[in-house]
């Protein structure tokens, strides 16, 4: 093919040759690291990651793996931007907490800004044994950043049932943690705690949260999907890694093997993926609770005008908050709502039935 410039034919660029070009020059400081190289990167390219949870770990490894070059990732959160959210959560904005935004969706937008070409599915929803294969059924790595060992213990025996890798994360306060769980070759969290810990657990509501203690936790998680990813099975950190970075206390366990009596690993018993135990509502911390037992479309244009003679609406497509005196109710398309001004169930209960209906 010739393209004419003032009157002399040149030599167009392939379509397919520009993009390589483009790819090449976006990924160059990446490449030249010998640990990725054009190899690597390729394989990037065609990688897909799903990530639970888009708060504050989520949003940043989201970010760092979209920045990389991760060809597709699913985004999966059931919760909405809010206002004490920004001090750490980095793919948000004050606009977003204006339009009360889900998260999986704000966090998509902001991808699209800055790496148009990554695929990003973002699905506003909580990971359950109900829909935990169709979410996550394509990924070939799925990353942990959750805020409940309910959902983790979820994530740790569909990954052992399907041999599929994943990575724990956690942070509160200024502490962090992560492991990588190879199904079959490493310890599975099940390993590592048989049972949820007990007792009082801390929270970014109850100890706070730096927002540096997040991105160490998420810097490292993705690093080892990247690893995963290209190839690099061998550099794999095979230990549970714990780090505070205000004082400095440092452990590492050993994970290298599956533990002979594991439930999940030698047993192949899975509870949590058949949904035993799981409660139908459960707290969301910050003063609030989660209904998630009704699974139903939602009109929330009718609901909207509805619940207007009652209190303070506003809407999107994708949610509806109604405010009335100390409480918001916000529902989403499915039925589920966060009741926020109460950690009484029945008090929840009877806002969901009252305004939203039973």
């Amino acid at each position: 093919m010739l393209l004419k410039k003032a009157g002399k034919p040149v030599n167009a660029v392939p379509e397919h040759t520009a993009q390589a070009r483009d790819t090449r020059e976006r990924y160059s400081r990446q490449i030249l690291f010998r640990g990725i190289g054009a190899t690597g990167q390729e394989r990037l390219t065609a990688g897909h990651v799903a990530v639970v949870g888009c708060g504050a770990t989520g949003a940043a490894a989201a970010g760092l793996l979209a920045r990389a070059g991760v060809g597709t990732l699913t985004l999966i959160d059931r919760d909405y931007v809010e206002e004490s959210n920004l001090q750490r959560q980095v793919l948000f904005d004050e606009q977003d907490v204006a339009e009360a935004l889900p998260k999986a969706e704000a966090a998509r937008r902001k991808i699209a800004r800055f790496n148009s070409e990554a695929v990003v599915h973002a699905h506003v929803a909580d990971l359950a044994p109900a829909n935990i294969h169709e979410l996550l059924g394509s990924a070939e790595l799925v990353l942990d950043a959750t805020d409940n060992f309910e959902t983790r213990y979820l994530l740790n025996d569909y990954a052992v049932e399907q041999q599929k890798p994943w990575i724990y994360s956690a942070a509160v306060g200024a502490y962090a943690a992560t492991m990588n769980i190879l199904p079959g070759e490493t310890a599975c969290l099940a390993c590592i705690f048989p049972e949820p810990p007990g007792g009082v657990v801390e929270t970014c509501d109850t100890a706070g949260i730096l927002n540096a203690a997040v991105n160490f936790a998420a810097s490292i998680a993705v690093t080892e999907a990247m690893k995963l990813l290209t190839g690099a099975r061998d550099q794999l950190r095979r230990t549970l890694l714990s780090y505070d970075l205000w004082t400095h206390e440092f452990s590492e366990i050993k994970t290298t093997r599956p533990w002979p009596g594991c439930r999940a690993c030698s047993e192949r018993d899975f509870p949590h993926l058949r949904g035993e135990g799981r409660p139908h509502i459960t707290l969301c911390g910050r003063n609030s609770v989660q209904i998630h037992e009704h699974h139903r479309p939602v009109d929330l244009t009718a609901m909207a005008e509805r619940l207007r003679a009652h209190g303070n609406v506003r809407s999107n497509s994708m949610l509806l908050r109604f405010e009335r005196g100390e409480h918001v109710l916000t529902v989403f398309t499915d039925g589920r709502a966060i009741i926020q001004g109460t950690t009484d169930v029945a008090q929840a209960r009877s806002l969901y039935a009252r305004f939203i209906g039973s």
